[in-house]
Formats: structure tokens, C-alpha cells, sequence
């Protein structure tokens, strides 16, 4: 396995939605300063070219604070930067292809909605499984998981398992004795007015009811 349980407390994901003004690496920084252990570049809109210069750019916050770094869906950008590693969902690219491309040693993520997806992930290389828990309004077409079925893939897979979706400091403790690895959080980091102190507020948050 390519990353461990711990550096998934506080995962990280981008939208530059709410940069008002500030670019992006700097705002990485601000969240990892503040608690992030994971961070994904996560940008649909972006053409790979642009995207490829982001990720250069987050790259070298990421490499400074030694956090691992992980490029939604876009394999070739990742590894035109020596990215950490990929996340993948289940309508990009088939997981076992993506570990192919990215190797052995890369890091690996699954988007998973159902036990059998999970199961699946694991078996195709995952290194850690994501698992979409509340509704959000940053992925209105995502599916969300009842909490019985993110138990049951904890309890099924031996990779690491991240919630997100929705999750903000104050509905964290629901996911206690889900045996997840930690949350990962976009609107809740990202659109706060000081980010910097909502990492904090959610990393002790994870570290208080998940560990």
C-alpha cells in the first residue's frame, strides 16, 4: 500500500470556485498549514495544458510539506508531474488500468459506491477507497452511501476508506464507529472564509471522534 491511514485524515479536494482572488497553491498551503494530510487537484473544467501547470504549482507546496499528492481522473497530467498518484471514479477510468499506467508505486484511489465496487477496487490495486456519505452541493450527481454500507465496506476491504461529501465540522461525528480512515472535505476548506482555522477545527474534529 502507497499511503497510509494516517495521511488520509484530512484530505484535501480543490475547487478554485472560491479563490476570490488568491491562487490556488496558496491556498493548498493555507490548508495544510492549517491540519490537510492528502490533497487531490481536482479541476474538471481545465483543460490538461492549464491543469498541468496547477498541478506543477500545488506539486511544489505539496513536495515542501511532504503531503501526498493525487490529480483527479487525469492520469497523463499526473505523471507528466510526477504526481504521488491518481484518484479515479467509477465513470473515468477502470482502476486496474489506471494502476497499470501509473505502476506499482504510485498511490491509487477509488471512488466507490457500492460494497461490490469497493471489493472490486481493492482487487485492482486501490490504495484507499472514497465513499461518498451526505449530499453536497459540489457533486449534485453524486451518489451518496448510507452509513450501514460505508460499516460494511470498512469492514470488507483492508485498504483505507475515506469519507466524503457534505461533511463539515459539525456532522463529522456521525461517521464515528464507521472505522474510516478520515474525511475528505472541498466546500468545507475551500469556501471558508478562514481556512487556515477550519482545517484545524476539522482535524481535531477527525482526530476526536475517528481515532
Amino acid at each position: 500500500m502507497n499511503c497510509s491511514k494516517e495521511q488520509l485524515k484530512l484530505y484535501a479536494v480543490t475547487d478554485s470556485t472560491w479563490l476570490n482572488g488568491r491562487s490556488l497553491d496558496s491556498v493548498v498551503e493555507t490548508a495544510i498549514l492549517g491540519g490537510a494530510t492528502f490533497v487531490q487537484l481536482r479541476e474538471k473544467h481545465l483543460t490538461d495544458e492549464a491543469l498541468l501547470i496547477l498541478a506543477r504549482n500545488i506539486k511544489a507546496v505539496t513536495d515542501q510539506y511532504h503531503v501526498p499528492f493525487v490529480i483527479n481522473d487525469r492520469v497523463q497530467v499526473a505523471l507528466a508531474v510526477d504526481a504521488d498518484g491518481v484518484h479515479v471514479g467509477q465513470d473515468d477510468m477502470n482502476a486496474a488500468e489506471a494502476r497499470r499506467l501509473i505502476g506499482p508505486n504510485k498511490i491509487l484511489g477509488v471512488s466507490a459506491d457500492t460494497l461490490e465496487q469497493a471489493i472490486l477496487a481493492e482487487q485492482q490495486g486501490a490504495d484507499y477507497l472514497g465513499v461518498a456519505v451526505f449530499a453536497t452541493s459540489t457533486k449534485t450527481d453524486a451518489v451518496t452511501v448510507p452509513l450501514e454500507t460505508l460499516k460494511a465496506i470498512t469492514a470488507a476491504v483492508s485498504i483505507p476508506v475515506v469519507a466524503i461529501g457534505g461533511i463539515k465540522a459539525h456532522n463529522i461525528q456521525k461517521l464515528r464507529y464507521t472505522n474510516i480512515a478520515g474525511i475528505a472535505v472541498v466546500s468545507a476548506l475551500f469556501a471558508a472564509d478562514d481556512i487556515h482555522a477550519s482545517a484545524k477545527l476539522l482535524r481535531q474534529r477527525v482526530e476526536g471522534y475517528l481515532y
